[in-house]
């Protein structure tokens, strides 16, 4: 029976896959970067590429343009990303956008990987409970209310 099985592909394991968040690649086994969801709010590189995406361009320019709709937006998109309850899985050609210790966030994607995605970094978690409450509403009022302007200035 377990030859039937094996031949019709029961109790085959699901292979383990990653996909990159931010860039919507797919992660080759073994590869990527583990950051926590801390790690990823604290970049303004960040911050500027996601308020700038084709998707969010509008409300950027709509809140630069002193339009409360705007702003409420963008306060939304904060609030989604900086909600994530679990570590992310970042790509190669995104990692340069944190600042981290980049041998340590290869080292965690490996022990994922390795344990075949149970793994978690102690700090994985929403930001706002992982970090200081003063650092986190920085990060929040730069992301809401700044990022992007440089990249938006001739559109105003």
């Amino acid at each position: 029976m377990a030859l039937f099985d094996k031949l019709l592909g029961k109790n085959k394991k699901k292979e383990l896959k990653a996909k990159c968040p931010i860039t919507k690649e797919n992660i080759e086994h073994g590869f990527g970067y583990m950051l926590t969801t801390a790690q990823i709010v604290s970049s303004r590189k960040f911050w500027d590429m996601v308020m700038t995406e084709p998707e969010t361009l509008s409300y950027t320019v709509s809140h630069f343009k002193n339009q409360q709709s705007g702003t409420q937006m963008r306060s939304l998109i904060f609030e989604k990303h900086s909600s994530v309850d679990k570590a992310w899985m970042i790509s190669d050609s995104c990692i340069n956008l944190f600042d981290v210790d980049k041998a340590e966030a290869r080292a965690d994607a490996r022990r994922w990987w390795e344990s075949e995605g149970l793994y978690t970094p102690s700090e994985a978690g929403k930001a706002e409970e992982k970090m200081d409450s003063s650092i986190f509403k920085a990060l929040k009022e730069y992301a809401v209310l700044e990022a992007g302007r440089s990249r938006v200035a001739a559109a105003l």
